[in-house]
């Protein structure tokens, strides 16, 4: 054996480098990229819902819309005659109506005064629950989720014997009170005490979610914040206006939002109290398209309501976007 061999050191061979084409990441398939992020995957997990919502509501609402440009009463329903276009001619003549203008009026006061209601007793609550013990907020809770799954026409049911002018309870309790005497009274002699109680009956039924939405929102707020405001000299009003109402605005923006669709869109409750029947001074923008509709059989002009109704719905969809965008830029 020679020095040379003895004094040599080995060297293990180079690794060649991956050719440029190959992917990282991907053994056993060399030179070739990946084509597939994943990105189609969310797209393909909500084809059946979308397919499902296009489905129920898609057809409908082009129904609408196709309806509310047409003559069409009881003899085109029953297949007597083929369905005429009117052109524009639907929305003229309830543009054009002051009993419309006044059923818009009073639809969207019944809607202002049940969704105030309903986010300033369910914020009220919602603060309670955050002082109370712990088998107190429990039980509300419960009373809660009770009330919020109770049927509609169970509440509905319900509040129409609390408020009947022979055998209601509410009348009889108020009555107890000295000079007052309500035996007898009836609430739906007029429009503004019946559509009160129609009020109390749709916010009876909000109330809830809004209160178990806001108590989870109540959970994030940081602690800190709250006691580095107190040791600055806020009180319990400081606190909540400048600490806890600017970190739940998004949730109260979405509350107000669903509760301003949900209480323009009401229909069983005033249906169902006045027993199918709604009087004029009753009437609301979903009960007035229905009587349109199914009373007078003037479906046509129904339709045009109802497209009205939902285009000021999606009003208050396009508000509601624009100030989650804001608050997203914000953040």
């Amino acid at each position: 054996m020679s020095a040379a061999d003895t004094t040599t050191a080995k060297v293990p061979p180079v690794r060649q480098s991956p050719p440029s084409g190959s992917a990282a990441g991907t053994p056993g398939r060399p030179g070739k990229k990946g084509t597939s992020d994943g990105s189609g995957v969310p797209w393909l997990l909500l084809a059946p819902c979308l397919l499902v919502l296009l489905l129920v509501l898609g057809y409908p609402l082009v129904r609408l819309v196709t309806l509310s440009f047409q003559n069409f009463g009881q003899a085109q329903l029953w297949g007597f005659e083929e369905a005429q276009s009117a052109g524009f001619d639907n929305f003229t003549k309830i543009l054009g109506d002051t009993e419309f203008w006044t059923v818009v009026l009073r639809t969207v006061v019944f809607a202002a005064a049940a969704v105030i209601l309903t986010m300033v007793l369910g914020m009220l609550i919602a603060l309670l629950l955050q002082k109370v013990s712990g088998w107190v907020k429990l039980l509300v809770n419960i009373v809660l989720v009770a009330s919020w799954g109770m049927p509609i026409i169970v509440a509905t049911a319900i509040f129409k014997w609390l408020f009947d002018a022979d055998y209601g309870v509410l009348n009889w309790l108020i009555d107890k009170l000295p000079g007052v005497d309500m035996i007898g009274h009836n609430w739906f002699a007029s429009g503004p005490q019946g559509l009160a109680v129609i009020v109390l009956l749709v916010v009876w039924g909000a109330v809830p979610f809004v209160v178990i939405t806001l108590s989870a929102g109540l959970t994030q707020v940081p602690k800190e914040l709250e006691e580095a405001a107190r040791l600055d000299g806020a009180g319990a009003w400081g606190v909540f206006r400048f600490v806890t109402l600017p970190i739940l605005k998004p949730i109260i923006v979405m509350l107000t939002t669903l509760s301003v669709i949900w209480d323009m869109g009401v229909f069983p409750q005033v249906y169902v109290m006045r027993n199918g029947h709604p009087e004029a001074e009753f009437q609301i923008l979903t009960t007035y398209s229905f009587d349109r509709a199914f009373v007078v059989n003037d479906y046509g002009t129904g339709s045009a309501i109802a497209l009205v109704t939902v285009v000021l719905l999606l009003g208050v969809v396009a508000v509601y976007m624009r100030q989650m965008l804001k608050i997203g830029e914000v953040e």
